[in-house]
C-alpha cells in the first residue's frame, strides 16, 4: 500500500478529473469530428487557471483512441503541465500493455493513493476487446483488501465504465456487466463516500446507499444526456473537480471550457 501523499493545510484533498480523452497517434486526429488534443489541451489550460492547489490528477479511462504510444506520450506531456501528481487506469479503447510500457518506471499506474483522510482506490474495468466493463476476481480482491486495510480513511473509488444506468438507453448494454458483485463488496464498507466513473461522457450525480455516484465530461465530445439512441451532445469539453473534506463529505462541481465549435462527423462509428 502507498504512503499517504502531503495535503492542504486544511487538511481536505483537491482531485482533478479528466476523462475519455480519446488521443490520437497523430496530432490532428479528430473524434466524431473534433480535435482531440486541441480539446484537451484547452481543458487543462483551464484546469490550470481554476485550480491553483491540486492534489491529485485522475485520468478514467480512454486516454487513447487508437491505442498507441504517441498517444500516451501525449497525453503525459500535456497533463505534466499540471502540477500535481497523476494516476491513469484503461478504458475500453485503451491497450493496456502500450500503457504500461509507457507508464514504466512511474507511479501512474499504482492502484491506491493514500492522503492523511481518504484512500483512493483505482480499478480496472475493461474487457480486452470488448465495449462493456466488468470486474474480474482479482479486481474485486483487490478492492477488499484496500477496503479492508483503509483504516479510519474516507474511500473514494474510481473506475471506467457505469456501474449503474444513467438514463441513455444505448448505454446501459455498455456498462459495468456485474455491478451487482462490485456492490456487494462496497454494501459491507460504511467508509465508502463515492464511485467515480468516465466512459459516458456526460454529468451524472446521484446517490445510492449513502454513497455519492458520479459521472463527468469528457475532456472531448460529449453525449447527449436522456438519449435512446446514439447522440452527440451540445455540451463543451470539460473536467470535474472534487474536494475531499476530513469529514467524509465532498464538494464537487464541472467546468467546461468556451470557444470550441465543431461539425459532428457521424460517419465515425464503433464508439
Amino acid at each position: 500500500m502507498s504512503s499517504p501523499l502531503p495535503t492542504a493545510a486544511d487538511e481536505s484533498v483537491l482531485l482533478v478529473q479528466l476523462s475519455d480523452s480519446h488521443l490520437f497517434a497523430e496530432a490532428d486526429g479528430k473524434l466524431l469530428g473534433m480535435d482531440t488534443r486541441d480539446s484537451l489541451q484547452r481543458v487543462i489550460d483551464r484546469v490550470i487557471e481554476e485550480q491553483p492547489s491540486i492534489d491529485l490528477v485522475l485520468a478514467t479511462g480512454d486516454l487513447s483512441q487508437d491505442g498507441s504510444a504517441e498517444s500516451y506520450q501525449c497525453f503525459g506531456e500535456l497533463v505534466a503541465r499540471i502540477p500535481a501528481p497523476s494516476r491513469w487506469f484503461p478504458g475500453n479503447h485503451d491497450e493496456v500493455p502500450v500503457m504500461r510500457q509507457v507508464c514504466a518506471g512511474t507511479a501512474a499506474l499504482e492502484p491506491i493513493v493514500d492522503f492523511p483522510h481518504w484512500r483512493i482506490v483505482l480499478l480496472d474495468s475493461t474487457i480486452e476487446g470488448a465495449v462493456p466493463g466488468h470486474f474480474p476476481a482479482e479486481q474485486l480482491q483487490l478492492l477488499e483488501r484496500a477496503l479492508e486495510e483503509a483504516g479510519e480513511r474516507h474511500v473514494l473509488i474510481s473506475f471506467h465504465h457505469h456501474p449503474v444506468s444513467i438514463g441513455c438507453a444505448w448505454m446501459d448494454p455498455i456498462g459495468v456487466r456485474n455491478a451487482e458483485a462490485l456492490f456487494a463488496v462496497l454494501d459491507r464498507y460504511p467508509q465508502v463516500r463515492a464511485l467515480l466513473w468516465g466512459h459516458v461522457h456526460q454529468e451524472f450525480d446521484q446517490v445510492r446507499n449513502g454513497v455519492r455516484l458520479l459521472a463527468s465530461p469528457s475532456t472531448c465530445v460529449q453525449f447527449a444526456p436522456g438519449s435512446e439512441d446514439f447522440s452527440v451532445g451540445c455540451e463543451a469539453p470539460g473536467y470535474r473537480w472534487l474536494r475531499l473534506k476530513r469529514d467524509g463529505s465532498i464538494e464537487t462541481g464541472v467546468s467546461r471550457v468556451t470557444g470550441i465549435a465543431f461539425e459532428v462527423d457521424y460517419s465515425i462509428k464503433g464508439y
